[in-house]
């Protein structure tokens, strides 16, 4: 069996982000003295520097294209990569070998770090956490051999390290998928992976629990599926009561899409996302700016559905001026998001319009603006401007 890995292991072993111990590359490949795969393996570990490392594997490439040992000289070229930054390169060998139907713990541990490191996303990443990490790490750890001249101590010592390998595989797998899962663009594909993960690691629903109804959340929004849209943006609430994005989101679907709608549960979740987003506070190292205009979006979707929640409750009260102050406000603060923005507009002029005697000019100066954003409200707005105008002649 190859024994000459410890440089080479400790030198792995420091670039990952969780902790993981006594990883051995290659454990099914035997190595002859002198042969120049041993030659290699002493290359590898004696090197000071990875590029060293690479020179070697390639030399040994150019002279032993043949070789039965090339799966470990993919597994090395993964992890040298890793070290030195070149991810794609690490992702590429490290494929080669699942291709070739060739795997263990230490080449999946490569191929983990690579992908959290780069931009990369693929379903053979999703793969290797859902399936191929839990089930290598049975086989490399659920049932450890004890040498012939182990000692009690030595034996102990070895069914730790095995336990403490299987924990680390798990962990780092889970905290992996955090990493990558969230460059999943499509929100339907999002949902499969999140779902897979979930049953490939049932503990881990419940200690990520926050995050997972995040992603899920978002995810069916994206989609238009307003049912599921609510229900995990109240798990999100119950977990996170100031979820400024979540308050708002539900607030507006309340509001004005759900069926029917609900001008109560609306204005309730818009009151507790306008008093969240006043209260908010800028991450650190966030650029100044950018906080402000995030917090202001957030502040003027609360004030579009207290605008929005009043003018329906006008219908009854008369009562114009709240719907009026609310909107004329949302729609200065939703400047850079033209399809709230409109909306806010829109419902401005509507108000204006409503009232007694009707402000034209105001309603027109709303709607001049709105007709130039494109939105869902940017028809009814080029439609009520023309009425408005009709109006006034």
């Amino acid at each position: 069996m190859i024994q000459r890995f410890s440089i080479f292991l400790m030198a792995a072993m420091c670039m990952a982000t969780l902790p993981v111990w006594a990883q051995q590359p290659c454990p099914t490949f035997e190595v002859t003295v002198n042969s120049a795969e041993d030659q290699l393996v002493l290359a590898i570990n004696g090197a000071d520097k990875p590029e060293d490392q690479l020179a070697a594997l390639d030399t040994f490439v150019k002279d032993h294209p043949d070789s039965k040992f090339m799966p470990c000289v993919n597994e090395y070229y993964a992890s040298v990569n890793v070290k030195l930054k070149d991810y794609d390169k690490a992702i590429e060998y490290g494929e080669k070998d699942l291709t070739a139907n060739y795997q263990d713990l230490n080449l999946l541990f490569s191929l983990m770090r690579a992908y959290a490191s780069s931009t990369q996303v693929s379903d053979t990443f999703f793969d290797v956490i859902d399936n191929r990490v839990p089930a290598q790490a049975k086989v490399e750890t659920a049932s450890p051999q004890r040498p012939s001249k182990a000692t009690d101590e030595e034996w102990a010592k070895i069914q730790k390290e095995s336990q403490d390998l299987a924990k680390d595989s798990h962990d780092y797998a889970v905290w992996a998928f955090f990493q990558v899962a969230p460059r999943v663009t499509d929100p339907a594909k999002q949902i499969q992976v999140l779902d897979a993960f979930i049953k490939a690691y049932p503990d881990e629903e419940k200690n990520h629990e926050l995050q997972l109804d995040t992603m899920y959340f978002a995810d069916y929004q994206k989609m238009g599926n307003l049912e599921k849209t609510v229900e995990y943006g109240d798990k999100v609430i119950a977990a996170d009561p100031n979820n400024v994005a979540a308050l708002n989101t539900l607030g507006l679907i309340y509001a004005f899409y759900a069926h029917p709608a609900s001008v109560d549960k609306g204005a309730a979740y818009a009151q507790k996302a306008l008093a969240a987003a006043q209260a908010l506070k800028k991450p650190e190292g966030m650029d100044d700016a950018a906080f402000k205009k995030g917090q202001a979006t957030q502040i003027g979707m609360a004030n579009l559905t207290l605008g929005y929640t009043a003018l329906i409750r006008a219908e009854k009260s008369g009562k114009l001026i709240p719907a009026i102050n609310e909107l004329k406000l949302a729609s200065t603060l939703l400047e850079g998001n033209p399809a709230l923005q409109g909306q806010a507009l829109y419902f401005l002029a509507y108000a204006y319009e409503r009232g007694y005697p009707p402000n034209h000019r105001g309603a027109m100066e709303a709607l001049e603006k709105a007709v130039t954003l494109p939105g869902p409200m940017q028809g009814q707005a080029r439609d009520l401007l023309a009425k408005v105008r009709a109006a006034v002649k």
